[in-house]
């Protein structure tokens, strides 16, 4: 019975590795790798041999061929043209990184060839090969997003675990939308249902097989049978070790991928970091980051944007501050106590955006609550004014808040700063958000505000809190102004 099975293996091994690698750019659309190529190309090539060849400078052309290929080259040499990566990060960041890796390999070139060009001027000309390729990138990631919401170009995955451990890494994986994996069927390991309704095909048994080759030639079976992409490993008591490293030879040798879930939820991926120790592989989890130059840098960037937005938006908040006076009776700004770091209460500033008395009025409306956790949201609050409405629209009443800012109470960027009877319900899981301020942006308001259900809500300031760094801010904001914009949970 094993010879059959070795046999087939062998033949896996031999027919199936160039497919089964193809099958991770098969599913995108195929003009993805020649659009970012091309852009990149002739996005660094074009402007340089333009601004030299306009300066009057010799060797435009080579030039421009010679910015294009290193510009392609950095990218490649980066992965970001690799079948996995291509249309899975619209991030800003990680493109600004490999421009400045390009200047610091052409600086070298310069030097070593001995041409003589302005700073100024080679940054003019290299500038565009920056911003074509984060429109690239970012339009080829909306149209992969959009397509997986067909349920297309996703990756398939078979998950290899304990029945138990096997449903919750499918449930995980069923139960969110910003990712690419699609759970296709299950390996169990040992007896005991499976409750998440995947598909299941044979065991493996929870002891070892005598044959090594016995567990890869089921696993492949069951991957070729179901198409999957990758195999996923819940690692556990019955299947670990000497047992995991058995499958993975046998994996790799047919081509195809193997993933390991450490059971870890919610951890950024650069708080990771591998390691062994006598062989054994170690992943360790960074904590997070309430110390060091980010901290102040953060400090610093709060205080100094929260001044200058007061100075200029000054002539906004006067015209906003007069629509609200003549809009209804009462004062222009609502003064009210959030509970900040460490559970400290603050005055938070907000440009009144009901009438006066509302307050009084939410018992009232209690059963008319539209949310599902501690916070009180209606749509339709009766008790907003037709200005309100405008204002908490536009997220325009919330710009006092930089008052809070400047004066240290709150960050520009940080979790929803909730009301003392809101942390009165607080489990001890929900008071782990105030171990930072409060911010006037995060990952809450970026992500669909109000429509967010509670459990939502405390996920995403939960992962800001555990996963926060300074770049992870410059992020939020830059999305931000899309989030006001499109005004998705805003009421």
């Amino acid at each position: 019975m094993w010879d059959v099975q070795a046999a087939e293996s062998d033949r896996s091994r031999k027919t199936r590795p160039r497919a089964r690698s193809s099958l991770w750019m098969g599913r995108k659309s195929r003009w993805y790798l020649p659009t970012s190529l091309i852009t990149d190309l002739v996005g660094a090539g074009v402007p340089v041999a333009l601004v030299l060849s306009a300066t009057h400078r010799p060797w435009a052309v080579p030039s421009g061929i010679v910015a294009g290929l290193a510009w392609a080259g950095v990218q490649l040499f980066r992965s970001r043209y690799a079948a996995r990566a291509i249309g899975e990060s619209r991030g800003t960041l990680p493109v600004l990184h490999d421009w400045l890796i390009l200047l610091g390999v052409l600086a070298v070139a310069h030097a070593a060839t001995g041409v003589r060009l302005r700073a100024p001027l080679c940054l003019a000309a290299l500038l565009p090969a920056l911003l074509l390729t984060l429109v690239c990138r970012k339009a080829v990631y909306w149209h992969l997003a959009a397509v997986r919401r067909g349920a297309q170009a996703v990756i398939k995955v078979l998950v290899v675990g304990e029945p138990t451990a096997a449903d919750a890494v499918a449930s995980h994986l069923a139960a969110r939308t910003d990712h690419p994996y699609v759970t296709v069927g299950a390996v169990p390991v040992g007896p005991g249902p499976l409750a998440s309704g995947i598909r299941t095909g044979k065991r493996l048994a929870a002891a070892v097989p005598e044959s090594p080759a016995e567990d890869a030639g089921l696993v492949i079976g069951a991957v070729h049978r179901l198409d999957a992409d990758l195999v996923l490993v819940v690692p556990g008591a019955a299947f670990s070790g000497e047992r995991l490293r058995h499958l993975s030879w046998g994996l790799h040798d047919a081509g195809i991928e193997l993933f390991v879930a450490p059971g870890l939820v919610e951890v950024s991926v650069k708080r990771l970091e591998t390691g062994s120790a006598g062989g054994m592989s170690l992943l360790r989890v960074a904590p997070p980051v309430r110390e060091g130059v980010q901290p102040l840098l953060k400090e610093a960037l709060d205080r100094s944007a929260a001044l200058l937005g007061l100075l200029v938006l000054a002539p906004v908040l006067l015209v906003v501050a007069a629509a609200v006076k003549l809009s209804s009776p009462g004062p222009v700004l609502y003064l009210h106590e959030r509970i900040g770091r460490a559970g400290r209460p603050f005055v938070m500033w907000k440009f009144r955006t009901m009438r006066v008395g509302a307050d009084r009025q939410k018992t009232a409306l209690a059963q008319q609550n539209e949310h599902d956790g501690p916070m009180f949201k209606m749509r339709r609050d009766p008790r907003v004014t037709r200005v309100g409405h405008w204002l908490r629209r536009t997220s325009l009443d919330e710009l006092p808040q930089l008052v809070n800012v400047l004066k240290g109470d709150m960050s520009l960027v940080g979790p929803r700063p909730p009301l003392a009877e809101e942390v009165a319900h607080y489990t001890p899981v929900e008071r782990r958000r105030l171990t930072v301020r409060p911010g006037m942006t995060g990952l809450w308001q970026i992500s669909g505000r109000s429509d967010l259900s509670w459990d939502e809500t405390v996920r995403l300031d939960l992962a800001y809190v555990d996963n926060w760094s300074f770049t992870s801010d410059v992020d939020v904001m830059a999305r931000t102004l899309r989030a006001v914009l499109d005004g998705r949970g805003a009421y």
